[in-house]
């Protein structure tokens, strides 16, 4: 595979990121009911974790001759996660939405990844398998909770 291939996944993945950081973070304000605290600090922990993704994720598509995505518009265009569709703040329905937006996360790193083994980009690819590992990590810790 090219690197054209790993910029086009990388850049789904950074577009996938933005998204689901933006997610967490308005579930982290918004989250009610008596679980509050507990899910509170959980999605703060989500968000920050995904946030410190974003920067890294761009910088490989620079290494790799690429422009990384940053006006929304184009985030947005290169996103394979929508908008979330929650209205009710709920933990158990944020959780379910997250748990949701985090499998798909997971499809694009892996899809990067190998891309990225495909390329002999062995960097980008060692960054990737810590991705997935962490995404591993909440989709246990939010499976677990529903």
């Amino acid at each position: 595979m090219s690197d054209n291939a790993l910029i086009e996944q990388l850049s789904k993945c950074l577009a996938n990121a933005t998204t689901m950081y933006h997610r967490t973070h308005g579930f982290h304000w918004n989250v009610t009911g008596r679980d509050f605290p507990q899910w509170h600090k959980k999605f703060l922990q989500i968000y920050k974790d995904v946030y410190s993704s974003l920067d890294p994720l761009g910088e490989s598509i620079r290494k790799l001759g690429g422009i990384p995505a940053f006006r929304l518009d184009e985030l947005s265009a290169n996103a394979t996660l929508q908008d979330s569709p929650v209205r009710a703040y709920d933990p158990q329905t944020l959780v379910a939405d997250l748990l949701k937006t985090n499998t798909e996360m997971l499809v694009c790193l892996n899809r990067a990844f190998d891309a990225a083994a495909s390329a002999n980009q062995q960097g980008i690819a060692n960054f990737l398998a810590e991705r997935i590992d962490m995404h591993q990590t909440w989709q246990w810790q939010l499976s677990v909770s529903l």
